[in-house]
Formats: C-alpha cells, structure tokens, sequence
C-alpha cells in the first residue's frame, strides 16, 4: 500500500508540481490538496493522510497553526514543512507546532523525496541550512529537547487537561469540567503525550511530574485563584 500524502499549498502550480514529481514515486498517493489553513485541518481530518506537506504562508490560518492543529485532530500525520523562509523563528515555530521535518522550496525534487520517505517513515528531516537554524536554537535555549521544555511545550488548554489528568479525572470528567467534547479531550492527551515523549498517560505524569511541569502548573493556577478573590 503506497503511504498517503496531502499538498497544502495556496499555489495551484506548485502542487500540481509536486503531485508530477511523485507520479513517478509508486510508494505516494496523492489523496488531498488543500490551498488554505482551515481547508488543510478539514481534508486531513477526513482523508487521515500519513502524511502531510505543509507550506508556512496559508491564507486563513499559518501553515504552523494547522500543524499545531494537526496534531490534536490528525496525530497520525506526520508533517513536513516546504517553505521559501529559513530563519530562525520559522523553523523553531514549525518544530514546536510538531512538525517533523523542514524543507525549502529552493530544494531539488530529490532532496523533497528523501525527506518525505524519512518523515513518512517515522523520521526527521532538516536540511543544511535548516539543521543549522535548529542547532542555533538549541544552543540559545530557544528549542529544548522533548520532554524537557516546561509549560512552554504545552498550550494553556493541554495544560488545564494535564492538571485534570493529574487529579485523575476521566477523559469524560474533563470534557465535562472544560466545556470540551470527549474525542477532543483525547486528542489533547494525545498531543502532550507526543510532545513529552510518553507512550501511556501513567507516562505522561510521571515525565511531566519529573520535568517540574506539574508543580509549576498548580502554582499557576494557586496564583490565578488567588488573583481572583
């Protein structure tokens, strides 16, 4: 079975471009192509690729706020980011939005195959000029290993999930308690259990309890309840 892919550029001829380069890789199909951020979440949500690649520049919604988005309704995709942009702050944001790979579209079509087959196949994929971006980040602390970056790994609605999760409420208590439907409750689990490193979420307190993630949380809330009164 060849692995699935979704384009999401807002050119037409650049994903009609792509989608020549892989007629002549049997291992990809095309199943979706979207032009906007809104429209990529709504194609993948129903095509459910193995893959997605993503440009940064989307109308409607970046390109790193639908891979943030991805990641909670389509965790199964894995992303790879083609963009014109190498700085810094570009590459880290698409890192931390989750995705696994960072491609320019100066690249040649063999490099953009290399990095799909990688990224598709559970692997990461950066560049020259990208990997140095990601190693400047590292070095300044701007991007941590995972499992390691605090409360800055989570939004604050993972965090009000992981609070709740710690307490050891059920999936359907919190969706109760945070106004939320119980597969999005899932999918946040999910989310930060990708984010931290853990594999079950007995694994996710224990990473987030070791990181002082937990702590810091409660005092964020003590500190609000607080500010409240």
């Amino acid at each position: 079975m060849p692995f699935t892919i979704v384009l999401v550029d807002d050119h037409q001829v650049l994903r009609d471009a792509i989608k020549e380069i892989l007629t002549r890789q049997p291992e990809f199909q095309v199943v979706g192509e979207a032009g906007s951020g809104p429209e990529a979440v709504a194609v993948c949500r129903q095509a459910e690729p193995d893959l997605v690649v993503m440009d940064i520049g989307l109308p409607g919604m970046n390109g790193i706020e639908a891979t943030g988005e991805l990641a909670r309704h389509c965790p199964r995709a894995r992303v790879l980011m083609l963009s014109m942009f190498d700085d810094e702050a570009s590459v880290m944001a698409a890192v931390r939005a989750g995705a696994r790979g960072f491609v320019l579209k100066k690249a040649c079509a063999t490099e953009l195959i290399d990095a799909m087959r990688t990224v598709v196949r559970g692997g990461t994929y950066f560049g020259a000029q990208v990997s140095d971006r990601l190693l400047s980040g590292v070095q300044t602390g701007k991007l941590r290993p995972p499992g390691r970056s605090g409360r800055d790994a989570l939004s604050p609605r993972e965090q009000q999930v992981l609070r709740l999760t710690v307490e050891g409420k059920s999936n359907k208590e919190v969706a109760t308690l945070l106004n939320l439907e119980v597969n999005t409750v899932r999918s946040y689990r999910k989310t930060m259990m990708a984010k931290l490193g853990a594999s079950n979420v007995a694994e996710l307190i224990q990473v987030a309890s070791a990181a002082g993630l937990i702590d810091a949380i409660k005092n964020d809330n003590a500190r609000s309840e607080t500010s409240g009164t």
